[in-house]
């Protein structure tokens, strides 16, 4: 699919012939992420969303994108987010979905932060993977309500259909604008996982640098499902919270008196870098990714197993790559939807999978303050998880006043909390059984388990 801009961001490209050097042997190649771009409610940029988190401030509201009347639960966590003041151009605006402009917006941060240029990587050496649960919803359901009259007309007139309407069609559109926008030429892909192709699409763009077939990938998700279609089907099967008067408490994870999750939207990406190429060109180095491991539970859509026994088995064989133990895990960024199921569901998974040490290691979950963005969500806690290495401080879980007997672990109410972190563990849980761990530990020479093999 051709897009207007995209043959002279190639060409502007190509025009600066990267250096090539030798590429380390793949048993050697380490993941570093060099960079971070976050458009997330509360603040839009990486530094506004940690001073949310850190000061433990919900960013969720009454929904303002559509009138929410007559919905069972009519709040949400929205992005204050201005396409035009945040360097999108008019044609770009116009061109692109939400979730695009969300995920073309963090991109570019992401490329900023790292100073990464085509002078460190050829073209076709660097990827793009992203990962996206609803794709372009938004801009999908607005043009069926022009094409169909409000819902009247059962037959539809395509005359009247905007030419980009293939492309909220087709998921990938997302993938591509990421891609031209940081000239990407090697692999692309669009990740859809449900709830965790957030960290599925940074595992995929990870496992790609390790593997050798990219030296950078811009790897990350965005999610814009803040629509009347995607509000109408959770609240068909209850899974939203509809404590609607009370907005800013509503998102309680591990709490006692919790009635269901917050929709949330927003965006993360980095820039992935083999290490070696990375500290020789002087990048700032956040984390390494050091584990990544997906499991099925082959269950049941929407159900979870209450033993959490494949979600333990996602971090056992993400910890066998990494080669650490349970008690090297400093902090736990766990799912926490908010859900009942999912929350008993996941404190039985880390019992599982970590022993004792379950109970020795903080854990907590950001969709207290920032709610639950679908697809996105994943790689917005891999970049909560990255600056929580960085400054030493996990981040609380909002809202947890009184603790479900049933959850028995520290789960950080409140209040974010000064501690050593050194290793963190991020899990995943979404719709069709998935499961995914990963771990992300701070860089340094000789760390435990930064050569293991997929299922090591």
């Amino acid at each position: 699919m051709n897009q207007p801009g995209a043959t002279t961001a190639r060409r502007r490209t190509r025009a600066r012939p990267a250096t090539r050097r030798p590429r380390r042997p793949v048993r050697d190649r380490r993941v570093v992420i060099t960079g971070i771009g976050v458009t997330a409610p509360g603040g839009i940029g990486t530094r506004a969303f940690w001073d949310l988190l850190t000061s433990g401030r919900t960013a969720t509201r009454a929904i303002t994108l559509f009138d929410a009347t007559g919905f069972r639960s009519r709040i949400a966590a929205e992005c204050d987010f201005d396409p035009a003041a945040c360097g999108l151009s008019p044609q770009e605006i116009r061109r692109m979905d939400r979730a695009a402009q969300l995920g073309v917006v963090s991109a570019r941060e992401a490329l900023a932060d790292s100073g990464l240029t085509c002078q460190d990587v050829p073209p076709e050496r660097l990827g793009a993977t992203v990962g996206s649960a609803v794709g372009c919803t938004m801009g999908l359901e607005e043009e069926y309500v022009v094409l169909s009259d409000g819902g009247r007309r059962w037959l539809v007139d395509p005359a009247y259909g905007v030419p980009q309407l293939y492309g909220y069609m087709v998921p990938s559109t997302i993938a591509t604008e990421v891609a031209w926008a940081g000239g990407a030429e090697g692999p692309v892909a669009l990740i859809s996982t449900g709830c965790t192709a957030g960290l599925d699409s940074v595992g995929h763009g990870y496992q790609l640098v390790k593997e050798g077939s990219a030296d950078a990938v811009l790897a990350g998700a965005a999610d814009a499902p803040i629509s009347p279609i995607t509000v109408a089907c959770f609240d068909a099967i209850k899974a939203t919270t509809p404590d609607n008067d009370r907005p800013a408490t509503a998102s309680r994870p591990f709490d006692r008196d919790r009635n269901g999750f917050v929709l949330g939207e927003g965006a993360a990406m980095f820039v992935l870098e083999e290490r070696t190429a990375a500290l020789r060109r002087g990048a700032n180095v956040y984390a390494e990714i050091v584990g990544f491991a997906g499991r099925s539970n082959a269950y049941h859509m929407t159900g979870l197993k209450p033993d959490g026994r494949e979600m333990a088995e996602a971090i056992r064989t993400a910890m066998r790559q990494a080669r650490l133990r349970p008690d090297q895990v400093d902090y736990i960024n766990a799912h926490g939807s908010g859900t009942r199921q999912n929350d008993r569901h996941e404190t039985a998974a880390f019992k599982d999978a970590l022993g004792e040490r379950a109970y020795q290691v903080p854990v907590s979950s950001i969709k207290s303050m920032i709610g639950h963005s679908l697809g996105a969500i994943g790689s917005i806690e891999v970049a909560a998880c990255a600056l929580a290495i960085t400054h030493h401080v996990v981040p609380p879980t909002a809202n947890l006043r009184t603790a479900d007997p049933e959850c028995d672990l520290d789960y950080v109410p409140l209040t974010a909390r000064e501690h050593k972190v050194e290793v963190v563990l991020s899990v995943g849980s979404g719709f069709g059984g998935f499961q995914t761990a990963m771990l992300l530990a701070r860089h340094r020479d000789g760390l435990a388990g930064t050569r293991g093999g997929p299922d090591d």
